[in-house]
Parts: structure tokens; sequence; C-alpha cells
């Protein structure tokens, strides 16, 4: 099995970054973690996270006052959720954080 772990700085400020992390054997995904984080303020906020917890992939949402919305993502593979996953938040990382700093009223 190989571990897969490494951060992404998606703006060039670097108060953007991704966190990935996930487990593979035989080129296939096992389980994984693609975490979006914004830096505002003086904190790193976990924006969005895709992930295999609970059994199943899924996306989760997160808001300033701690609620979190999860979503599960329909793959027929676990490797297609996570290639989903990483191009999703490598994409839209700037509507994400306009969102969450719209709710957060800055």
């Amino acid at each position: 099995m190989n571990e897969i772990e490494y951060e992404l700085f998606l703006s060039s400020d670097m108060k953007d970054r991704l966190r990935v992390r996930a487990l593979k054997d035989k080129g296939e995904i096992l389980q994984f973690v693609v975490q979006y984080e914004a830096f505002i303020e003086t904190l790193w906020h976990p924006i969005v996270r895709y992930d295999t917890a609970h059994g199943f992939a899924h996306i989760d949402v997160m808001f300033p006052d701690g609620r979190i919305d999860k979503q599960p993502i329909y793959s027929p593979s676990y490797s297609l959720a996570f290639t989903y996953a990483t191009q999703d938040l490598r994409g839209h990382w700037r509507e994400y954080r306009r969102r969450y700093e719209r709710r957060m009223k800055i």
C-alpha cells in the first residue's frame, strides 16, 4: 500500500491551501481526505472537505458557526471520487472562500 500526502498552496499570498491524504493499493484509492482551507483574519479555517470517513465518499461544507453540511458523492469508485474532489477544489476554491466569508459577514 502507498500513502499519498501533500499540501498545495492555491493562492500566491499562501492564504489558501489544499491538504490531501490518500491510501492507495494496486492503483486504486482505498480512502482519502481532500480539504480546502483558507487563512482568514488570524486562523486557518477548513472550508470544504471531501473524504471517505463513515464508509462512503462525501463532501462536507463547513459553516463559520460550526455546522457542517454533509452530502454523499455518487461515484463508482473512490479513485474517481478522489479525482473529482481534487479537481473541484482546485477549480472552485475562490467561490468556496467567498461563500464562507459572506457567511462570516467580514
